[in-house]
């Protein structure tokens, strides 16, 4: 997946109306419940202020969550929690809730910032971090379809989802520290840098290791995945586009549309697959229920119920 742009919703500005994530299981729910506090993707956070977070349709795998279980068991308790109540179900295809986008970090940046717990810094896995706090989960998951990136909920949605929301207490709540207290919008990519581009490495025993290593292969299974979906998304797109380019005949200058005629001719095999597909099972049917008719005799009854 990738976005583009700096419009938001909030304290980012006018693109996003009611933005939403799609994110798979178990990270969505992780996130909704105030254990995951940090969202990393390969870009940057294309808006601050409210994000709802829809479950994808994929059901995770038992080891995948208990990779992502076992890593915040051992990184929350670096700060000192060991009493972590994780979600009951992470059910897929459902809107969950939404949280604050309160900035974007480069994972390097967030790695070096002492001034946030050293579990919250642990969760700086390579690419963009996004800042996550105040998270609303949905007394009733909304069951709908998400999309890729970053993208408008309906409106009917929106307007019933927020009377839904009831607020969570994370296990250890956060409150990420502006660079500059009177601009909202300061921490983005780079404005930690001077201050913090010493890093300061959390000391990991091996246990804390393992937990680590678990959650990022856990990540990069789904990360090679998305990133394949979106090439084929992108190169279907330029192929769509350059199909849609006009053809003017210089001799008769009429103008046609490549991809409406591309778009009729794919109707009309499907059309044709659905009719062959049709005959293959009539036929299959007839010859279950009459065995013993010969073979020639079968084929030309065919044949005449074809024609009739």
């Amino acid at each position: 997946m990738n976005g583009k742009g700096n419009g938001g919703s909030g304290r980012g500005g006018g693109r996003y109306r009611n933005p939403c994530l799609t994110m798979h299981q178990p990270w969505a729910s992780l996130l909704i419940h105030g254990i995951k506090r940090i969202e990393g993707r390969s870009w940057p956070a294309p808006l601050t202020g409210q994000l709802w977070i829809h479950a994808a349709s994929k059901v995770p795998e038992p080891d995948t969550i208990k990779a992502m279980e076992d890593f915040y068991r051992e990184i929350y308790a670096l700060d000192g929690v060991t009493d972590i109540k994780f979600p009951e179900h992470y059910p897929v295809s459902r809107l969950l809730g939404c949280v604050e986008i309160v900035g974007c970090l480069r994972s390097e940046e967030l790695a070096g910032w002492k001034e946030v717990p050293e579990s919250v810094r642990l969760e700086a896995f390579p690419g963009f971090c996004w800042l996550c706090e105040k998270p609303q989960k949905l007394i009733v998951p909304f069951e709908m379809r998400g999309y890729q990136g970053v993208y408008n909920l309906e409106n009917k949605i929106y307007e019933a989802a927020v009377r839904g929301l009831t607020a969570i207490k994370s296990p250890l709540p956060v409150k990420f520290p502006l660079p500059d207290p009177e601009n909202s919008l300061s921490l983005k990519p780079g404005s930690l840098m001077s201050s913090s581009s010493e890093a300061s490495e959390v000391e990991k025993s091996k246990s804390v290791s393992a937990a680590i290593a678990g959650a990022r292969a856990a990540a990069t299974q789904f990360a090679r995945k998305d990133e394949t979906r979106s090439a084929i998304k992108e190169q279907k797109r330029e192929t769509t586009k350059n199909q849609a380019t006009p053809v003017t005949d210089i001799s008769n200058r009429k103008t046609y549309n490549l991809r409406s005629k591309g778009r009729i001719q794919e109707e009309n095999q499907a059309e044709n697959s659905e009719e062959k597909l049709m005959c293959v099972i009539e036929k299959t049917k007839t010859r279950i229920l009459f065995p013993h008719v010969p073979s020639k005799l079968f084929v030309e009854a065919v044949k005449g119920l074809a024609i009739k």
